[in-house]
């Protein structure tokens, strides 16, 4: 039985009504029972998603189908039609629900077993969470044996220092060194040992504040000339013993937004460095500059350059090159490098090493200030 044009036209805004209203109460019945469930399992939240949508639905076409807009046999098929529909919806809801818990489960039994390795197959949002836990998993391996590295190293560091320094320390006190020269030779050595372990003790100290990201930082306007000037003149002495010859081409105050202390110490540690592997009567050239908008500093050595393979590596904290992580008789605790890379990384900036002729070439990067105007 057919419904008259004129009284469907005539009931179209009491549908809409209807229809709108009863999908209200529902949706607001949905989001509650969503709230209340937020910590149940996901097939359970899909589940009255589906739920919600399809009573929506049907509420509002039995809901006019009850007030007689149809009327007559046409109404028991179409209120069947819905009820079947309905049931359609409610079983494919379980389906899904059922199929997604599984695929939770799954992911949640491959992390709890180690080592973990992402499942492969499952829905979009579920695989982005497994590649990124195997990422994560990655990472935190790499940085577990770089600290069981670390560790181990020093350890050996320490032991050696303090052994000496203990051998020396009962030589004095029982009397078994005597003559002047070599009590004075003891006693210098001591010191020594002594300013070469405070400063590996400062060093781990200023990494492990990196690493917890408890770096604070009093940022200023500095110009990267100055900054060149006084690092130049702090590692003057260490050159001259060495035999290194320090240069510097810095003609323009290139302005940054910096912590002058912080910054000093990641370039003061680019230039030891430089010139603990550089060979006498070679040259060790610091520049400060701007290159394609950024603020650039960098180091230039005589080192005769790093493997290739080595490169990526430079900056890890326990990695061991060639002499990589050999302290020196000059205090050198072989942390530099990292150390640098987070007072950089804290700054905004970038570092990188490269080869660069008879060595290689320490650069940091960083924002220029304000407008990168160059300082008056």
């Amino acid at each position: 039985m057919a419904v008259p044009p004129a009284v469907a036209a005539g009931e179209l805004p009491t549908v809409v009504a209807v229809t709108a209203g009863l999908g209200l109460v529902v949706a607001l019945a949905g989001i509650w029972v969503m709230g209340r469930l937020r910590t149940k399992s996901i097939g359970v939240m899909l589940a009255v998603v589906v739920v919600v949508a399809v009573a929506a639905t049907l509420a509002g076409v039995v809901a006019i189908i009850m007030k007689m807009i149809i009327e007559g046999p046409i109404k028991d098929f179409v209120l069947s039609v819905v009820a079947v529909g309905g049931l359609v919806g409610l079983g494919v809801a379980f389906v899904l629900s059922k199929r997604v818990v599984g695929e939770s489960r799954r992911l949640v039994a491959a992390v709890r077993h180690l080592p973990f390795a992402a499942p492969q197959g499952l829905p979009a949002e579920l695989q982005t969470i497994a590649n990124t836990l195997e990422e994560a998993y990655a990472r935190e391996q790499a940085l577990e044996g770089a600290r069981r590295e670390l560790v181990a190293w020093v350890s050996h560091d320490l032991r050696t220092p303090l052994a000496g320094m203990r051998a020396m320390a009962e030589a004095l006190e029982d009397g078994v060194v005597t003559d002047p020269e070599t009590v004075a030779r003891y006693h210098r050595q001591i010191k020594l040992e002594v300013e070469r372990l405070s400063g590996m003790v400062d060093d781990l100290f200023e990494l492990s504040r990196i690493h917890a990201g408890a770096l604070r930082l009093s940022r200023a306007r500095i110009g990267l000339a100055d900054l060149v000037a006084d690092t130049l003149a702090g590692a003057e002495p260490l050159a001259r013993a060495k035999g290194v010859m320090l240069t510097a081409e810095a003609s323009d105050a290139v302005p940054v937004e910096a912590d002058a202390g912080a910054l000093g110490r990641a370039l003061g540690n680019l230039v030891v460095n430089a010139i603990r592997h550089t060979p006498s009567d070679r040259t060790v050239v610091l520049r400060a500059g701007v290159d394609d908008g950024k603020a650039c500093l960098s180091v230039t050595d005589c080192c005769g350059g790093i493997p290739e393979e080595d490169l990526p590596r430079v900056f890890e904290v326990a990695f061991r090159g060639e002499t990589a992580r050999t302290p020196t008789a000059d205090g050198g605790a072989g942390l530099g490098l990292a150390i640098a890379q987070g007072i950089v990384e804290a700054h905004e900036g970038e570092i990188a090493v490269v080869n660069d002729g008879p060595g290689c070439r320490f650069e940091i990067r960083l924002p220029l200030s304000g407008s990168g105007a160059l300082l008056e």
